[in-house]
């Protein structure tokens, strides 16, 4: 048990955190009640940042999307008017709500709204296929869905075997047909929900890129005062700034980044697709501090020409954080030699939020780290039998925190080990208390009796200069068991063959790294969070 002189030293640093990061700042007297009633009104779950910044600062300009400009107090009352239409639908207010939107005020309203009157809500991937999610819908018991109208056929094959459930547009190309966001909300203006005193589920599916994503169960009460000092303490988040959020919002990266923007005040700007030079151009257009995306957008933008590049400075950038999959060292080094030493590599996992964070101090020593842990997060590396492996050594990645998820809503959960959770990836510490991410603990092969880790085999074939990306699995072989196969981008203009290819590996690998096949293609499948799909690499193989 921490001592008092301890504890006081701690509280005296969670202030220090808050006042350096501007959230706590003189405000007038009233301001201070009137963000008090909110917190107390909205209870201290996820999506109370709305409310408080609408009391903190109402004129301020709150959400910013291809629609125009929402003030925080006018999002706060576009939430309210659809929390109450939500309670007075027809069939009643809805048990579990899914929501299949891209990124605009819609997503924010339904995810907000539904939290307010106590419902769960299930964010849904815009990428999900119907059966996929017809699975997801089915297992989660989601009795309304709210989605953008491109996602409509999608959305009617998912709900066929429930003809009853609620279905209401989110963003349509004339407003007009049937249930809408917006019809609804004009519908109750100046009305508040009843608040039923129930706190609703926030469920957020893990990326499910080999199979149907899990339901992660997250309520929001786990991450305390701990996890915002951890991450000010990173990052150099300020309240009352601005920031462009690209990576989508319906995955746990994007999703965590809008509700700490919403949390410090910040402004958010955000465009229903991602465009590598439309990214550019809003930082600059709004004098954007923060930039939220995942890694493959960077990738988008440095293979921009140079002379569009060039056409943006991106000077007021304090920070671009990433977060979801893969960096590419060489992406990483060329983005802050361009635009500044501003990326931060976070490692999350949506099962225990922020793991480790990289600095881009750390980025520049070790552009493919992941960077150090979080404060209030341990790191081990333990091998099959649970023992810690020393330094350097590969093992399971483990980790201990507070934000750690309340298990699946199937009702399974992660491998935990005296109150450490497996993340399922696999990876090592160095010298400097850096982690590094090796690959998932499922993608590792053996062939021929050897360890192999595709991700090793990535760098080096990107590491050629005429490839732009690679990606390697394992598929299955008679007499090795396993066998690699690799898929690469060719750099434009690139000549390199499958042989030079393979011969590069073998320049730089053991032999039995070398991939037996080495596929060309146009570009890498990938999910919506830039994650590549590798069941899709899998079914491109020939037996």
């Amino acid at each position: 048990m921490a001592s008092p002189v301890n504890q006081a030293r701690g509280g005296f640093g969670v202030l220090g955190t808050l006042w350096r990061a501007g959230m706590i700042a003189p405000l007038r007297p009233d301001r201070y009640l009137k963000m008090a009633a909110a917190m107390r009104r909205e209870g201290l779950g996820m999506t109370v940042g709305f409310a408080s910044a609408a009391a903190r600062c109402p004129e301020r300009p709150g959400l910013i999307d291809e629609l125009g400009t929402l003030t925080w107090r006018q999002l706060d009352e576009r939430i309210n008017s659809f929390a109450a239409a939500l309670q007075g639908l027809p069939s009643g207010q809805p048990k579990v709500v899914g929501i299949m939107c891209r990124n605009h005020r819609g997503f924010v309203e339904a995810v907000v709204a539904v939290n307010r009157i106590g419902s769960d809500v299930v964010l849904l991937n815009t990428s999900f296929a119907g059966p996929a999610l017809a699975e997801v819908v089915n297992r989660e018991g989601v009795d309304a869905v709210v989605y953008d109208e491109e996602f409509t056929e999608t959305v009617d094959r998912a709900l066929a075997d429930k003809p009853d459930a609620t279905r209401i547009l989110a963003w349509t190309s004339d407003g007009q047909r049937g249930a809408t966001v917006e019809r609804l909300i004009a519908d109750h203006p100046g009305q508040r929900p009843h608040r039923s005193g129930r706190k609703g589920r926030m469920i957020l599916l893990t990326s499910g890129t080999t199979g149907t994503p899990k339901g992660a169960n997250q309520t929001g009460g786990n991450a305390g005062v701990g996890t915002l000092k951890a991450i000010l303490d990173r990052t150099p988040w300020r309240a009352e700034e601005t920031v462009v959020i690209v990576a989508p919002m319906f995955h746990a990266w994007g999703f965590s980044q809008l509700i700490f923007a919403a949390s410090m005040a910040c402004t958010v700007v955000t465009r229903r697709k991602f465009d590598p030079e439309a990214t550019l151009d809003l930082i600059d257009r709004h004098r954007a501090t923060g930039l939220a995306v995942v890694p493959v957008m960077f990738d988008r933008i440095m293979e921009l020409p140079a002379e569009v590049r060039n056409r943006y400075t991106c000077k007021s950038l304090r920070f671009a954080a990433a977060s979801g999959s893969r960096m590419r060292p060489d992406v990483v080094i060329a983005f802050m030699d361009q635009f500044g030493d501003v990326i931060y590599n976070n490692y999350n996992a949506t099962e225990a939020g922020m793991i480790a964070t990289a600095t881009p101090a750390d980025l520049r020593a070790a552009p493919d780290t992941a960077g150090r842990p979080a404060g209030g997060t341990e790191i081990r590396i333990l091998d099959g039998d649970f023992n810690e492996l020393p330094t350097g050594e590969v093992g399971t990645i483990y980790v201990r925190n507070d934000t750690q998820f309340e298990g699946y809503t199937s009702g399974s959960t992660k491998d935990f080990h005296a109150g450490f959770m497996s993340s399922g990836d696999v990876g090592y510490l160095d010298d400097a208390g850096r982690l590094f991410v090796v690959g998932r603990d499922d993608e590792m092969i053996v062939s021929g009796g050897e360890n192999v880790y595709p991700i090793e085999v990535e760098k080096t074939l990107a590491a050629h200069p005429e490839v732009a990306e690679a990606a390697v699995i394992g598929v299955s072989d008679e007499q090795y068991g396993q066998r690699l196969a690799a898929f690469v981008v060719l750099a434009p203009g690139a000549g390199a063959t499958t042989e030079s290819l393979k011969q590069h590996v073998r320049e730089n690998l053991a032999n039995y790294k070398v991939p037996r096949e080495i596929t060309v293609l146009d570009e890498l499948p990938r999910g919506s969070t830039g994650k590549i799909l590798r069941n899709e690499l899998q079914a491109r193989v020939g037996g």
